[in-house]
């Protein structure tokens, strides 16, 4: 009782808090919630991004409050899978930033062609569009035969959209635009089919990638790689999450391997003192030996 008697309440006592600050306590204990009972890892993702799609999905559910989603998550497991495919990057297509593709095509192709093998991982691979930009590229240059891509994203539901190697016809115009600016040496229109609503890739695509689930967040390396490219996906990251995601990308590359990052990301300190530029300006690094 003497420790309750002197127990005093902080100044800012929770009924004087913003509603904002409110919201902030709420996105906290449903993120550590869905650490705890389900092992996803959203801790270390910016707070701003989470918000956004968070009160997207209260909006889309008519839940009035974080706490709801919260309780809807503890108590139904099926839409456990609903919330975390929301917070899974999906912005992305084919040949994405041409230019890192023409520059990858110039300056990276000529190196792995000297190798008996290639191994590729597309880190946060969304939906699968860069993965076929690449397969595409490969075959072009003749060194698909010798490659395996290999394409994750911590999304299961973006993970089974990209096996099916099919994507929105009416966005085969800018895909293809893309394509000639990346470089492209064919007709693009031949690597796929059609029906009423998409272009279907050819499956001898398929044969050279191998998609799986991995949390950049939590799990660990699993092969030892030529090139690894996750693009626009650590802007989402907090420096903490960002040095993590680093570490594992300087431990899975092979001597002098082939980072690629996004066109709004940067290497971080100390990581950059462990690569050198390979083409100016398109975020292509050579891990010094």
């Amino acid at each position: 009782m003497d420790d309750l008697q002197h127990f005093e309440l902080p100044d800012h006592t929770l009924d004087e808090l913003p509603a904002n600050e409110w919201e902030d306590i709420e996105i906290e204990l449903l993120i550590e919630g869905l650490f705890r009972a389900y092992g996803y890892d959203f801790r270390h993702y910016l707070r701003s991004s989470l918000r956004r799609r968070i009160r997207n999905r209260m909006c889309m559910d008519g839940v009035p409050t974080v706490t709801g989603l919260l309780n809807k998550v503890l108590h139904e497991p099926d839409y456990v899978q609903k919330l975390t495919n929301d917070f899974s990057i999906k912005v992305t297509e084919m040949y994405r930033d041409p230019s890192f593709f023409r520059a990858f095509r110039e300056r990276v192709v000529p190196l792995l062609g000297k190798l008996p093998e290639i191994r590729i991982w597309h880190a946060g691979c969304s939906t699968g569009e860069e993965v076929y930009s690449m397969a595409i590229l490969l075959q072009e240059e003749g060194l698909l035969g010798k490659a395996r891509i290999y394409a994750t994203d911590m999304s299961e539901r973006a993970i089974e959209q990209a096996k099916e190697g099919k994507f929105p016809l009416k966005r085969m115009q800018a895909f293809t635009k893309n394509y000639l600016q990346a470089g492209g040496t064919k007709e693009f229109s031949a690597y796929y089919t059609t029906d009423r609503d998409y272009a279907i890739f050819d499956r001898s695509l398929a044969q050279h990638m191998m998609f799986a689930q991995h949390n950049l967040a939590t799990d660990s390396t699993f092969n030892e790689f030529h090139v690894i490219l996750c693009r626009n996906v650590m802007i989402y990251f907090n420096p903490e999450l960002q040095d993590r995601v680093h570490r594992l990308f300087h431990d899975s590359l092979t001597e002098s391997g082939i980072l690629g990052l996004g066109s709004m990301e940067y290497l971080i300190a100390p990581w950059k003192q462990h690569y050198e530029e390979l083409a100016d300006g398109e975020r292509l690094f050579v891990k010094k030996d």
